[in-house]
């Protein structure tokens, strides 16, 4: 099983939203439905970039480790040097 952790956008909030999951097309669903939590607020979210990984811990740890950044530049930084995926 592989493992992801994604970066979504929302134009409406100007925010960024980073998680990790097995399935983002499903998760990104998720994001777009009726729900409670930080992605409810909108309903625009796209994904911008997306990494594989192996094993559930280190996309965990590649998630906490962008979440830890608490900066929009840097995580702006990430998605244009990835390009397109």
């Amino acid at each position: 099983m592989k493992y992801y952790v994604y970066i979504l956008y929302s134009k409406l909030l100007d925010k960024y939203y980073v998680g990790s999951t097995t399935d983002i097309s499903e998760r990104l669903k998720k994001h777009l439905n009726n729900h409670k939590g930080f992605t409810a607020r909108a309903k625009d979210w796209e994904l911008k970039y997306k990494e594989q990984y192996e094993t559930k811990p280190e996309a965990l740890n590649s998630e906490l480790k962008i979440k830890n950044w608490k900066s929009k530049k840097m995580i702006e930084k990430l998605i244009s040097s990835k390009g397109d995926f």
